[in-house]
């Protein structure tokens, strides 16, 4: 299962148009979208999945993507870190393929934490990062003063049950 483009993704998108140059990672690439985005801006993307479905159809596209759990397999630093991350909370009736795209753990927040834990060391001296985080996922501000963020809120989009917020963390 291939996480398809939806609202946080092409809120997302608007700012990777405005922020993608040099090196950019794009991790979690699920349909590409934001890698496709930024390849408008930068001949130099990676796309990253930890699902392989989603680095085939990448391929296919004519994306560079390759096999990773967030930075497992990425060694490089870079200009610009685009993340989509699943977060929201876990939900004991979803089924095991859909909860790999949309749960960020127990909470909700545990993938964006062991991301901003490790996402420094791939970043250049003068990196970014781009997020989209939901309302639902719990203490993401303070997850990110914790692991030395700073951030900035771009844009916010309220929904139906939750409010998407996208960042610019450095």
């Amino acid at each position: 299962m291939i996480y398809e483009p939806r609202e946080d993704s092409y809120l997302l998108q608007k700012h990777v148009k405005e922020y993608a140059h040099g090196k950019v990672l794009d991790v979690g690439t699920g349909s590409g979208i934001q890698a496709t985005t930024a390849l408008e801006n930068t001949p130099d993307v990676l796309a990253v999945d930890i699902n392989p479905e989603a680095v085939e159809h990448c391929q296919q596209q004519g994306i560079t993507a390759k096999q990773s759990d967030l930075f497992s397999n990425v060694s490089e630093k870079y200009d610009l870190i685009i993340f989509n991350p699943p977060y929201l909370p876990e939900d004991h009736h979803e089924d095991a393929a859909s909860k790999q795209i949309t749960t960020g753990g127990k909470e909700g927040n545990e993938l964006l934490k062991k991301f901003l834990h490790q996402a420094k060391k791939h970043l250049a001296p003068e990196g970014n990062i781009l997020i989209v985080i939901s309302s639902l996922t719990p203490e993401a501000e303070k997850i990110m003063d914790e692991h030395g963020y700073k951030h900035t809120i771009l844009e916010r989009q309220k929904h139906f049950f939750e409010e998407l917020i996208v960042y610019l963390l450095h």
